[in-house]
């Protein structure tokens, strides 16, 4: 290391440790021993123009062992982001641009959000697959306008996690040559040595996965750590992971310990570790000129790379003006210009129908009208009804398929439509059943903290499916999903409220869960219900009491609104009036005004709702005066109709249950 890169390493390892100790809380260890090979990346591989972090094809950077922030902050900061010197003092305060873990949409040139070990090395193989397709479907010979890479610096931490063995295998399978991984070898976590848990052949177990593998056994060896990260770029045909050997704490007295890991080194090991390296006792936060002016460089080389690549779009823009406009067009997430046309209205003659398979309708009407919809199923597409006829498979050899094969890798499959997400030009979806959404709750708690278009398409959403039995019977897992801020859930309850729940996800801001049936419901007829306005709100009265005003309101979701319906004709025939709502939304419902909300829910009424789920949260819509009919314990092994009967979820059982609400 010559003495130019050595001054810069330490520049960058300093301002790290400075922001730890000045909050007295956070990580140092891992950016006193990262810091060599996160220079060398950004210094000499990393394509990016700190000056527009949004440039579409730059490399992709992701620090998955989000614990070391302050590792990503001084890179930031030094090559020229819009991060001062003043939001590194002030890290992990409020309202800073430096978070205790990295922050998309928060941060410039932050590409995800991360610190739960594993999802971002699980969000960087969805960036890869949207990369690899993107290239296949846009790129001409002697036009490769989309080339990028995607690099993340990943941990002990994140390799112990299962999503990352999830993500790994799929990305061996599917070749993604363009994904380089920057293995943090350490051997230490926070409970000491890693051998006490953790002592596979980490590089074995990647070259099975089909990766590249290399061993780098000084991480700070800039000249092995430059050689192969070439190497690492000249294999096309696999995914790559460098297994650096670093030590935790470099330089401090704490260097290799556990205690190096999560905590400021404290005065005296700050002091030593200075001492330790050369670098100034009497100056926090200091960046010396030469290092400044070095680092620096990349504001103007990025701003020409971006420059470069414009004109190489301008022509191929040329040369392909249809391709160009479609590309913008996915690249801005606008959607083509006619397209609500493509999606399909169902008549009471289609019915039944399942939602699922509504669903999938939709998806084959949408998916010529929507090129950049991208997504698949975890093993499952002939169940969700997710595959998009005639569009491909996403495979190697052929990327430019539309269909994506996750395998039984749940976890993996969030997290990765995560990435395709935030990479762009693509509007992912990922589906499996609802139980099975327990297994993807992590990464669709990040979808929706990163606002990430993500869509998850969930199945067999109740008991009704029958005879699978509790194990595949979901109950609180809708409550679970709505319960997570920023995620939109949509329970319809027949094929046009899907279809108007496709349309709502297509445009959304942020996550958007399906959960559909596999049980055949009856078609609205579209003639006759303001189906598609209503679902469009969130909620909607979708049959009014007749003879007069309303005793009871009835609210269902999904399947349950059928039953309200034939409740409200019981209770008719005995002369009591019951207005029946669909709320196929929450989330969206409680963001309409208060008039609307009240003109569907009147507060002088009572109310029960109906749902094969857990009751909490009904409260909120019913009142203190209301019922629901739901369920406190798991379901169980039989046809679904029967389990639906002996549940309680039948129309003499609820039609009572209205009858005592208006007779208190």
């Amino acid at each position: 290391m010559n003495k130019l890169d050595e001054l810069c390493v330490n520049t960058i390892r300093f301002l790290s440790v400075d922001q730890v100790e000045k909050a007295n809380s956070g990580h140092p260890g891992l950016p006193l021993g990262a810091a060599p090979m996160a220079y060398l990346l950004w210094d000499r591989f990393l394509k990016h123009n700190p000056a527009d972090p949004k440039w579409f094809d730059r490399d992709r950077f992701i620090l998955s062992a989000g614990h070391g922030s302050a590792l990503i902050y001084s890179l930031l900061h030094l090559y020229g982001y819009d991060l001062s010197l003043e939001e590194l003092r002030r890290f992990r305060q409020w309202g800073s641009k430096t978070p205790g873990h990295p922050e998309y949409g928060e941060v410039p040139g932050v590409e995800a959000t991360t610190g739960p070990l594993g999802q971002g090395f699980g969000m960087g193989v969805g960036m890869a697959m949207a990369e690899a397709h993107l290239a296949a479907v846009f790129n001409r010979p002697g036009h490769e306008i989309i080339d990028h890479y995607t690099y993340a610096l990943v941990s002990d931490g994140d390799l112990m996690e299962g999503v990352a063995s999830e993500a790994a295998s799929l990305a061996g399978h599917l070749q993604l040559g363009k994904l380089i991984y920057l293995y943090d070898d350490n051997h230490i976590s926070i409970e000491g040595d890693t051998k006490i848990a953790f002592t596979e052949d980490v590089g074995a177990r990647f070259e099975a996965y089909g990766w590249h593998v290399q061993h780098v056994a000084d991480g700070n060896d800039l000249d092995s750590l430059e050689n192969a990260l070439n190497h690492a770029r000249t294999e096309t045909g696999r995914p790559s992971i460098i297994v650096v050997r670093t030590h935790i704490g470099y330089g401090s007295p704490k260097q290799d310990t556990g205690s190096a890991h999560g905590e400021p080194l404290g005065q005296e090991a700050w002091k030593a570790t200075r001492e330790k390296l050369g670098w100034p006792l009497d100056k926090w936060f200091y960046v010396p000129e030469e290092a400044a002016a070095h680092m620096g460089r990349a504001r103007e080389q990025g701003a020409a790379r971006q420059r470069e690549w414009e004109k190489k779009f301008d022509a191929y823009r040329q040369a392909y003006p249809a391709e160009a406009d479609r590309l913008e067009t996915a690249l801005r997430g606008v959607l083509p210009a006619g397209w609500e046309g493509a999606v399909p209205e169902f008549q009471t003659g289609d019915g039944p129908m399942a939602t699922r398979n509504a669903s999938g309708s939709v998806i084959n009407g949408l998916m010529k009208a929507v090129p950049a919809l991208f997504g698949g199923s975890a093993d499952l597409a002939p169940s969700t009804k997710t595959l998009m006829k005639e569009m491909g498979d996403f495979e190697p050899g052929n990327y430019e398929g539309r269909n994506l094969h996750f395998g039984v890798r749940e976890h993996g499959m969030s997290a990765a439509v995560n990435g395709m997400a935030l990479h762009g030009g693509v509007i992912p979806y990922g589906a499996t059943f609802l139980i099975f959404s327990d297994y993807a709750r992590p990464s669709i708690r990040l979808a929706a903290l990163m606002k990430a278009h993500s869509i998850f398409v969930f199945t067999h959403d109740s008991i009704g499916l029958g005879e699978d039995g509790p194990t595949h019977q979901p109950v609180s897992q809708l409550l679970s999903l709505r319960s997570i801020p920023g995620v939109t859930v949509f329970r319809p309850a027949d094929a046009n409220e899907t279809a108007a729940a496709w349309k709502a996800a297509l445009q959304a801001k942020g996550p958007v869960v399906f959960a559909l049936t596999r049980q055949k419901l009856p078609v609205f007829d579209p003639g006759k219900f303001t189906v598609k306005e209503g679902a469009a709100k969130g909620a909607y009265v979708l049959a009014e009491a007749e003879g007069g005003a309303p005793q009871v309101v009835l609210i269902g979701t999904g399947s349950e609104v059928q039953l309200a319906l034939q409740a409200r004709e019981k209770l008719e025939a005995k002369g009591i009036r019951a207005r029946v709502v669909s709320m196929p939304s929450w989330e969206i419902f409680d963001a309409q005004d208060e008039a609307y909300r009240r003109s569907v829910l009147p507060t002088d009424i009572p109310k029960l709702a109906v749902e094969a789920g857990s009751p909490m949260g009904w409260r909120h819509y019913v009142g203190d005066g209301g019922d629901v009919v739901a369920l406190e314990r798991f379901g169980a092994s039989a046809p679904g109709p029967e389990v639906m009967e002996h549940l309680g979820f039948n129309a003499e059982n609820v039609a009572a249950r209205a009858a005592a609400l208006v007779q208190k």
